[in-house]
């Protein structure tokens, strides 16, 4: 995994375990790799993978067994799409229709374009 400079390593590992969630690679109640596993496979800190599986706990993402492991939580792909829904409305598409209205588009031609995108 390439890690970029503009977010914390953690987060962007956090980004990267949820895309295995919403891809269906990890599903609810399977085990993931533990922070050692993960920190190795990774080649980061086993301390920055455990501040990642903090972060997830607190989102509801993922639980700890302790003894056995962490596992991905039933409510964890309605977690993560709430999550990154929210975050898109808020701080994504503000930034769109800020750039349609510079740009002159009309709301109709970015309509057409997405009919044809979804088909």
């Amino acid at each position: 995994m390439e890690f970029k400079d503009h977010k914390a390593i953690y987060l962007q590992i956090a980004d990267s375990l949820c895309e295995r969630i919403l891809n269906g690679k990890w599903d609810a109640e399977d085990r993931i790799p533990s922070v050692r596993e993960l920190g190795a496979t990774l080649g980061v800190n086993p301390n920055t993978v455990a501040r990642t599986y903090d972060y997830l706990q607190q989102r509801e993402i993922i639980y700890n067994k302790r003894g056995i492991g962490y596992f991905v939580t039933p409510s964890a792909k309605h977690e993560i799409l709430k999550t990154l829904k929210d975050n898109f409305l808020q701080e994504e598409l503000p930034v769109f229709f800020k750039r349609l209205k510079l740009l002159s588009i009309p709301f109709n031609e970015i309509e057409e374009y997405y009919k044809k995108v979804m088909k």
